[in-house]
């Protein structure tokens, strides 16, 4: 290993053992009670609720996928994707918190998505309860697979270590410092890495700029690649069978650029639909503090994903000009942040900038497995197998639970060759269609039934593998990002399904009525 490996490996053992002494500050208030392990005891400040959501949201991808992507075929798939996030992030936080955080409460308070939804319909067989903690289960499993890969990558790139052992590593430290210090360790530690997260991407695009001779020269090289920079067009690098970009003369070879139309932008706007059902960010509008809280929690929120969000676009387009011949297939170019960083900065600031990429790891992969364990022990263990179980037992199911999870997510992510951003917006379309529409239905329409809630979840997750996996390879208009039609799919069902049921009960209405006057 030489010296330069060894500083950067320094600073990033330097910031794993921060992460490791937050867990250790905040074990034992997280593991006082069931409550604080999964919602930190509604306790969260409104700068930590802001910086945690997002950058447990964002995961790798926004520091290895999103770059990737603009690397690879230009400005519009990367910049229509995060312009979704940007406009879903902003009125996840306007609408949806405040009514949830009050709804929660009412609804005999309520500590995990699945309780909330069973809850909020005052059901007796659990049948929501059950379906929508298999559906976290399975969609997070997925979810945590991509963080994974994002380690293997990482660390398998800097260290010239095997993937699968380096992917190993990875899993084990997240998975320990999981179970170590439950939500208020998780949303204390996301703090700290979204703040190196922003740092990192600022960083990196300012030197990378500097280098490639100034915005002038990035934009110029840009247009010469067919429709790399335009907003309604995506260059296509040209492919030899192996998958790789054909090089000539030196120069990457692209094709004539292809259409970007009307149903491409919608198709990628689709992500910002998701916000709507992820748990990892609906958890933190139930968990702060104070509902008043919740304005400057916004505001925050969006100044830092706006600025994530641009700089990880640019920084894609200025890997293209340095690193023209570096990357040459489409996993690959998910490495251009790892490039950029070991190739500009001293060695030791490239460790805490590749840091960067670990933080955004952590945040996600840890959020993602608590709230999965909690699925399966809070609401099936607890809520369906066995109702007396006791704090003590909860506990210990969902660190047997993590573990599971944890070995299948490593080996869904066994593939080295796998592409962090496709794994992510295949889960990302499994929340956003399963639990999107029934969070907006349950919160601002008191017709909602619980037949509705169940045909809503089970016809959006199936629409979702209906349509990655069957109905998107008829191609053409049908090729469009499985959330979408997902999302339409399952509004309709839940609408028509309860006209045609029973209206719900006076308790259930009085309930509705509370949470939207903040009478509860």
């Amino acid at each position: 290993m030489s010296g330069n490996t060894i500083q950067i490996l320094i600073a990033m053992i330097i910031y794993m053992a921060a992460v490791i002494i937050i867990g250790f500050v905040f074990a034992k208030k997280a593991n006082a009670n069931s409550e604080n392990y999964f919602l930190g005891g509604r306790s969260l400040g409104p700068w930590v609720t802001a910086m945690s959501a997002e950058a447990s949201d964002m995961s790798g991808w926004l520091l290895m996928g999103l770059p990737g992507v603009a690397y690879w075929c230009g400005l519009a798939d990367a910049f229509w994707t995060a312009f979704g996030l940007a406009v879903g992030t902003y009125f996840n936080w306007l609408i949806v918190s405040k009514r949830l955080r009050r709804y929660s409460i009412r609804a005999n308070n309520s500590i995990t998505l699945p309780e909330f939804f069973s809850n909020r319909f005052r059901e007796k067989n659990k049948v929501v309860l059950t379906l929508s903690a298999l559906f976290i289960l399975i969609f997070f499993t997925v979810y945590a697979s991509s963080c994974f890969v994002t380690c293997g990558k990482l660390f398998s790139t800097l260290f010239g270590m095997p993937y699968i052992t380096m992917l190993i590593v990875g899993a084990v430290f997240v998975l320990l410092y999981t179970i170590l210090g439950g939500f208020l360790a998780e949303s204390a530690s996301d703090f700290m890495q979204s703040i190196v997260m922003i740092i990192a991407l600022s960083v990196i695009v300012i030197i990378g700029t500097v280098k490639a001779g100034g915005l002038g020269a990035v934009f110029e090289n840009a247009k010469e690649i067919p429709g790399f920079l335009d907003f309604f067009g995506l260059a296509t690098p040209q492919l030899s069978e192996a998958g790789e970009q054909l090089v000539e003369n030196g120069k990457p070879l692209f094709g004539e650029a292809a259409n970007y139309g009307t149903l491409n932008i919608f198709s990628m706007m689709a992500w910002g639909l998701g916000y709507f059902g992820m748990p990892q960010v609906l958890l933190r509008f139930m968990a702060i503090r104070k509902e008043e809280e919740l304005k400057l929690s916004r505001r925050i929120a969006m100044i830092w994903v706006v600025i994530s969000l641009g700089v990880a676009v640019f920084i894609g387009i200025v890997g293209r000009q340095l690193f023209p011949l570096e990357h040459l297939t489409k996993a690959s170019a998910e490495n251009i942040f790892i490039t950029l960083s070991t190739s500009y900065l001293p060695p030791i600031l490239a460790g805490f900038v590749m840091a960067g990429i670990l933080a955004a790891t952590i945040s996600s992969s840890d959020s993602y497995l608590l709230i999965a364990a909690s699925a399966f022990a809070k609401n099936i263990f607890q809520g369906v197998a066995k109702k007396n179980a006791t704090d003590k037992q909860v506990m210990t199911v969902t660190r047997i639970t993590l573990l599971a999870i944890a070995l299948i997510a490593m080996v869904i992510a066994m593939d080295e060759d796998s592409v962090i951003f496709q794994i992510v917006s295949f889960a990302w379309a499994g929340f956003g269609a399963t639990f999107g529409p029934l969070m907006l239905f349950s919160l601002f329409w008191k017709r909602t039934t619980r037949a509705g809630a169940v045909a809503g979840m089970v016809g959006g997750a199936g629409m979702v593998f209906l349509w990655k996996l069957v109905i998107s390879n008829l191609g053409g208009a049908f090729g469009i990002y499985e959330l979408l039609p997902a999302f339409i799919f399952s509004s309709i069902c839940i609408v028509v399904v309860s006209l045609l049921t029973k209206a719900p009960s006076k308790e259930i209405v009085e309930d509705f009525e509370a949470a939207k006057s903040g009478n509860v």
